[in-house]
């Protein structure tokens, strides 16, 4: 009887809860649009302000035009504070905001830093991203456990016996273990924003389409530099939107950056979003294609393998005969193929 009669109440408290969050969640919002009106010249009213801030194209075209300025990322930038004030604001929906841009800002900061121009706004946003995430896997790092191909597979058999190493785990280490970080050294860089897109990528799910495709235009960018094969992209209004010479700049690509650009250009290529947009899943393929030119230049056999491997996939997902292949499948036939 105690159980049943603490129901209602366990329910109401919820739904409390759940209300006074939608609250705040709304009144950090609106406080992010008033703060924004000063910075940009026209906020559409919504009544969803979080969903506005995240989706409405005239909004995202001026805070895009706004970080893409000759004079954008310094300490006093406006747009750099209001974006590391909305993402302080601990709301997810805000937080979703921020990261919508971050491939802009990070595009835009790799390639002007190599300039030795003060940077400090997009260091202070790219490091909250990056103190956040510290936090969240409390500076632990993130493996995945693969095969043994020591073993044999259930494809196969084997003449030798099998030695029982279940407690031995073949784990791999996709993102090591993080340290705070108050400042952007240069020998950490490439470990930071690495961060940053590792967070992007969880959230990706969630993010809108022209946010995936600016990013797969600075890949391209990034990889090819002055050999960019486009000479401008299109945004959510159908308008091209060219690339600053500033931003054709080609950068070191190490493997911290390397490694979250795969698995973003992976969701752009593979995911449920690149069946519905053409555009997306070709400006992935073409920075796919970018970054495997680069890495035979650059001759690193690791990128190489990433990169081809991921290009085959693409193909692959090119062919609707292949819908329908299941490639675990074992098939009979008499015919031997050699």
């Amino acid at each position: 009887m105690s159980i049943s009669a603490s129901s209602p109440t366990a329910a109401a408290t919820a739904t409390e809860n759940t209300r006074s969050t939608s609250i705040r969640s709304t009144f950090k919002a609106q406080s992010a649009i008033e703060s924004l009106s000063s910075i940009i010249t026209t906020v559409p009213d919504s009544p969803n302000p979080s969903s506005s801030l995240l989706n409405d194209p005239e909004i995202a075209s001026q805070i895009s035009s706004l970080i893409r300025q000759a004079d954008a990322g310094t300490g006093n930038d406006n747009i750099c504070r209001w974006l590391y004030d909305t993402f302080q604001s601990t709301d997810p929906q805000l937080q979703l905001v921020v990261l919508r841009f971050l491939p802009i800002l990070a595009g835009v900061y790799l390639s002007r830093v190599t300039l030795r121009k003060p940077l400090a706004g997009f260091e202070a946003v790219l490091l909250a991203l990056y103190a956040y995430e510290t936090t969240s896997r409390s500076g632990q790092s993130m493996t995945v456990n693969v095969p043994d191909i020591s073993h044999p597979s259930i494809y196969h058999e084997s003449n030798t016996a099998v030695k029982n190493n279940a407690t031995n785990l073949n784990l791999a280490v996709i993102s090591p273990s993080l340290e705070p970080h108050g400042t952007v050294r240069s020998t950490k860089r490439a470990r930071i924003v690495g961060v940053a897109l590792e967070f992007y990528y969880s959230k990706i799910s969630q993010l809108p389409v022209a946010s995936k495709i600016d990013f797969c235009e600075f890949c391209e960018a990034w990889a090819s530099g002055g050999d960019h094969q486009h000479d401008s992209s299109v945004n959510n209004n159908g308008e091209g939107l060219e690339l600053d010479q500033r931003e054709r700049m080609r950068i070191p690509l190490s493997w911290e950056l390397v490694q979250p650009i795969l698995r973003i250009l992976g969701h752009c290529l593979m995911g449920l979003d690149h069946q519905k947009n053409k555009k997306l899943f070709d400006a992935a393929y073409c920075a796919c294609k970018s970054l495997y030119g680069r890495s035979l230049h650059d001759i690193n056999p690791k990128a190489m393998l990433a990169t081809g491997s991921l290009l085959s996939l693409a193909k692959l997902s090119l062919d609707p005969q292949n819908d329908d292949i299941d490639y675990t499948e074992i098939r009979m036939t008499n015919a031997i193929s050699l």
